[in-house]
């Protein structure tokens, strides 16, 4: 009894011991369970999110092929232009080298030019040939529209040679002198010379142009020629020389006008000669327009003229067929009736013509200037015009005192 009491103690016993681990372990596998399918989610979730980002990464290398080839495209224009700065930075410090030689050479002659015109009579020939540089530029021809170094004596009585002679329209000149004083004015441009000596030596030069102003008034060059404006240009060879001047004496312009002196430097110069060629040209227009009036007159008169000859042929062209028609009249009355008479005794086998009088007339001319007085009338003046042309035309030869018998063929062929 306490055997079977025992083994159905340790039956239950096991049992129950059995059911406690069966509910023990049966917990834990629940447990281990419960988090092997939260880690299951976890790793979902991270699944899900490298998912994600991949196809992010994805879309993002897609989108960002385009600018990778645009960068690559930059990179490499970046690369070429780099090597061009390089290649023209190279021939930049080429010309750099260049240019500072020529400028070392350009100082050099400058200097060597600078010091040729320190002596009066060099820069009086520079003055020279910059005046017959500017007068051959505005279109003007040496000995034709201009003279250079004539020889006249003044009104006073002095001997003067002005430098240039320019010639005007109807035997007129214009005198231009180009010995303008510039030492001073080289002086003051020198490397050695310090602010203070430039603005002396500026302010000298504007003294001694306004004494060269005196000294041509006083010389009064157009005296010495006929029909002369009562001016002289004084030629400055150079823009800076004559504004330096203006700058430091700004009445001396002024002044020269009212001394009858024009200051003038080679851009003023040459618009003053481009004036006078386009006076040449207005005279010329004016000298054809004169010749063509004569013609004009000409052709009228020698219309009249031939009116006349031709009026008089039809007056004899009138009385030819009025002699005509007399002689037929007489033919008729007198030969032909005794010759039909003949004809009608058989003396002849044919009988004579009749004769028809003319009885056309010649036309009159009916054109007035082919009849009245005024193609006579301008048959006279056409022959005075050409008359007092060729008187006034030899009067402006003669008057003409640097030409004489060289007047301006310009003005003979007129």
């Amino acid at each position: 009894m306490d055997l079977t009491a025992l083994l159905v103690g340790l039956v239950i016993g096991a049992l129950v011991g059995g059911l406690l681990a069966w509910l023990s372990a049966r917990s834990a596998l629940l447990a281990r369970s419960a988090g092997a399918e939260a880690e299951r989610d976890v790793l979902r979730e991270r699944v899900s999110d490298l998912e994600a980002a991949r196809d992010l990464d994805d879309t993002t290398a897609t989108l960002l092929a385009p600018l990778r080839d645009t960068i690559g495209r930059v990179e490499r224009q970046v690369g070429a232009l780099e090597r061009d700065r390089s290649l023209q930075f190279g021939q930049l410090g080429e010309r750099l080298t260049e240019v500072s030689r020529s400028t070392e050479s350009l100082r050099s002659e400058t200097a060597t030019l600078a010091s040729a015109l320190n002596a009066s009579t060099v820069r009086g020939a520079w003055g020279e040939v910059q005046l017959r540089r500017v007068l051959e530029l505005a279109g003007l021809i040496a000995r034709c529209d201009f003279d250079e170094q004539v020889t006249r004596v003044s009104r006073h009585g002095a001997t003067v040679r002005p430098d240039a002679v320019i010639n005007l329209p109807g035997a007129r000149h214009v005198v231009v002198d180009s010995k303008a004083p510039m030492a001073h004015f080289l002086q003051a441009h020198g490397d050695t010379v310090s602010e203070v000596e430039r603005a002396e030596l500026l302010a000298a030069h504007a003294t001694s142009l306004r004494r060269h102003v005196e000294g041509l008034a006083a010389k009064a060059y157009w005296t010495a020629f006929t029909r002369s404006p009562e001016v002289v240009i004084c030629f400055v060879p150079g823009e800076a020389i004559l504004a330096t001047a203006l700058s430091d004496d700004p009445g001396l312009y002024e002044h020269a006008l009212s001394r009858k002196v024009v200051l003038a430097s080679p851009g003023t110069l040459f618009a003053v000669l481009r004036t006078i060629g386009a006076i040449w040209q207005q005279d010329a227009l004016e000298q054809n327009a004169r010749e063509l009036l004569v013609i004009g007159q000409d052709l009228y008169a020698r219309l009249a003229t031939l009116g006349g000859h031709v009026t008089t042929m039809g007056q004899s062209l009138s009385r030819s067929v009025e002699q005509y028609n007399k002689f037929v009249g007489t033919l008729e009355s007198r030969v032909l009736v005794t010759a039909r008479r003949m004809h009608e005794l058989h003396l002849t086998t044919e009988a004579p013509p009749t004769l028809e009088p003319l009885e056309v007339a010649p036309r009159s001319l009916s054109a007035a200037e082919l009849t009245d007085d005024l193609g006579r009338t301008a048959r006279d003046e056409a022959f005075l015009g050409r008359t007092v042309g060729r008187g006034s035309q030899g009067s402006v030869g003669s008057d003409d005192p640097v030409r004489g018998a060289d007047a301006d063929p310009r003005e003979q062929s007129a």
